[in-house]
This record gives C-alpha cells, sequence and structure tokens, in this order.
C-alpha cells in the first residue's frame, strides 16, 4: 500500500499519537500545547481523516471513546518526507544541503558535525555494512 500523503495539521496529530500511543481524540488533544489547541470536532475530524487514510487505526471502544493507534511506521513516514524532499531538488542531496546553507538553516558548523558523523559511522563499520 502507498503511504499516505498528510497535511500538516494531519502530520501534528499523528506525531502525538507517536507519542501517546493508543490513545482517544479528548487525549490527543489535552495533550497538545496550549498555543496548539483547537476546537475539540476539529482534532476528531483529523483522526477520522487519518483513519481513513490508513495512518491511524480504531483499536478500542470504552463508552462513547474510540481509541486509535498509529498504523503507519514514524521512521518510514519520514525517509518518504526525506525522499519527496530530495525530489524537489532533483534527487541531489547536494543541492539540498547547499539551499539549505544558502538560507540559514544550516550553519557551517551544523556541516562540520554532520561530516565529522559520516566520518566516525564509516570508520566504524566493516565491509559487509554491518558495526565492527
Amino acid at each position: 500500500m502507498k503511504e499516505p500523503r498528510l497535511s500538516k495539521a494531519e502530520t501534528r496529530i499523528l506525531e502525538q499519537y507517536w507519542k501517546l500511543g493508543t490513545a482517544s481524540v479528548r487525549e490527543v488533544l489535552e495533550s497538545l500545547p496550549e498555543d496548539e489547541r483547537v476546537a475539540y470536532t476539529t482534532v476528531q475530524t483529523l483522526v477520522y481523516r487519518l483513519e481513513e487514510k490508513g495512518a491511524l487505526r480504531k483499536v478500542k471502544k470504552i463508552g462513547n471513546a474510540q481509541l486509535f493507534q498509529p498504523a503507519l511506521d514514524q521512521s518510514q513516514h519520514r525517509s518518504r518526507l526525506i525522499r519527496d524532499l530530495l525530489d524537489l531538488f532533483g534527487g541531489s542531496p547536494r543541492l539540498l544541503v547547499s539551499n539549505l546553507l544558502e538560507n540559514g538553516a544550516l550553519t557551517l558548523r551544523d556541516l562540520k558535525a554532520l561530516q565529522s558523523a559520516a566520518r566516525s559511522d564509516r570508520n566504524g563499520r566493516s565491509r559487509g555494512g554491518k558495526r565492527a
């Protein structure tokens, strides 16, 4: 099954489910920071949309409350977002990083830290790709 495209608002709700695990709409609403709180019905609508898209699944009903849990893996979702972002730059990580440097989202200090991490990761791997 192809991974669904999610709006920013849907992604924010899904992030709460990744933190909470199984939860009701009310629990998700209450877990949002005060400045991000919206109407209960707004969260409910987003939860039902996420269920329709296959990102959440209904697992239990307690009284009137439906409990949902993530059906979409967080790391797979992030990987797809990165692939989509790279596609915007013609698949070139160099163009992406160059753009991040130009607009200040990434500093030279960040870049040096990434280079250092990449070097240590490379040195910590054997030929088979597994950690030594």
